[in-house]
């Protein structure tokens, strides 16, 4: 499995029900427990001030990445994503 770096940004859209976007909130932490434990949901960051998520994900490519994992997501309709595809550095500590 290849690893990306996925930054998302969630906007609700204006008028949305707050009963739709609790339920939807709470599903979306359902699944990314399931991503987790199926090893494709690695890390997830928010950083500190910002309302956006940094995290790094694997898939079979980013062809798999969108259909099979980041389209499951139940607030993606509501996502803008960046997807940046990562390869190993020389350097890497976690390779020594």
């Amino acid at each position: 499995m290849q690893e990306f770096l996925v930054e998302i940004v969630t906007t609700v859209p204006d008028g949305t029900p707050p009963s739709e976007v609790d339920a939807r909130r709470a599903a979306e932490a359902l699944r990314a427990k399931e991503l987790s434990s199926a090893g494709r949901l690695v890390r997830l960051w928010r950083p500190v001030g910002e309302l956006r998520s940094i995290g790094v994900w694997c898939a079979d490519d980013e062809a798999d990445l969108h259909a099979n994992v980041l389209d499951t997501l139940p607030l993606r309709p509501w996502m803008s994503v960046a997807v940046t595809p990562l390869g190993s550095h020389p350097n890497d500590p976690g390779q020594w």
